[in-house]
């Protein structure tokens, strides 16, 4: 297995995003997608996790699978909330055993069951910690943008990310829709003596029904994406904005790389055929 940190000193990565499936009928989506993406030879694939005891053992078990049973490199990742720092540190360890040997580490959102509690230990930061007494992981956190939810402002923003990332091995962030907003955030970081990789993030948006879904995630589509939708949807119905939606995020992937971006991280929410059109837009499919 290797080490996305390696990895990234060796050049460009292109990776993909999945979430464990909750049932049977999901299983075989991500089974399917995984056998038409991995013809793609990504970087690396990253697990998603959403807390709690069943999340963790799917996240355990799929990153498992995925290192028993393809040629994909997993990135296990791991939230702080809900769970003591010995909870932690044993899913640490577990992930470890299975031969896992990189890891996203993150804050997580606040539980829905208010009985759960915050967990023990409350930032990401504290995770990367833990993880590197651990050993043996390379470890990636995630970086905003258009700053986190939770910051008051983007100065104390930026400031937390940039503590961040002096102790992680790279960043990853959440999807965004402007060129200039990841630049903006690695001149930031710049500013402030970090210049760990961070990959840039890509949700290309397929359908209208989305739109307001990315604003709850902290994402909004700008105004002039809004309106390229609609109109390609006017135009020529759902077809239409599904290219439009698959045009406008290999545009945005163009721009990226030529601002000197790390790579490329998809989310490709357990489906391939959008992420498998852009790679072949980009000219990937033949030297990812």
């Amino acid at each position: 297995m290797a080490l996305i940190s390696e990895m990234l000193e060796g050049g460009a990565t292109y990776s993909f995003e999945f979430f464990p499936p909750k049932n049977d009928a999901e299983q075989i989506t991500l089974v399917r997608t995984l056998r038409e993406l991995e013809p793609l030879a990504p970087s690396f694939v990253s697990v998603t996790y959403r807390g709690g005891r069943e999340s963790r053992q799917r996240t355990h078990d799929l990153v498992a699978g995925i290192l028993r049973t393809t040629t994909l490199t997993p990135m296990a990742h791991l939230v702080c909330v809900a769970h003591t720092r010995l909870e932690l540190a044993d899913i640490l360890v577990q992930f470890r055993k299975s031969g896992v040997e990189n890891l996203m580490a993150l804050g997580g959102d606040p539980p829905t069951d208010p009985s759960a509690g915050p967990g023990e230990l409350l930032h990401a930061v504290e995770l990367v910690n833990l993880a590197r007494e651990i050993g043996g992981f390379s470890i990636g956190v995630a970086a905003h943008p258009a700053g986190h939810p939770a910051s008051p402002d983007m100065e104390s923003d930026r400031d937390l990310l940039a503590a961040k990332l002096r102790l992680a091995d790279f960043g990853v962030t959440q999807f965004f829709f402007e060129a200039e907003e990841y630049v903006g955030l690695i001149d930031d970081l710049a500013a402030r003596g970090v210049h760990k990789p961070v990959l840039p993030g890509i949700m290309p948006v397929t359908a209208l029904r989305s739109i307001p879904r990315m604003a709850e995630m902290g994402a909004a589509l700008p105004d002039w994406a809004v309106a390229r939708l609609e109109e390609a949807s006017a135009r020529g119905g759902d077809d239409a904005v599904r290219q439009a939606g698959v045009a406008m995020a290999t545009e945005l992937c163009e721009k990226l790389l030529e601002a000197g971006a790390p790579g490329l991280h998809f989310y490709t929410l357990n489906r391939s055929s959008a992420t498998r059109e852009i790679y072949a837009a980009l000219g990937l499919s033949t030297n990812a």
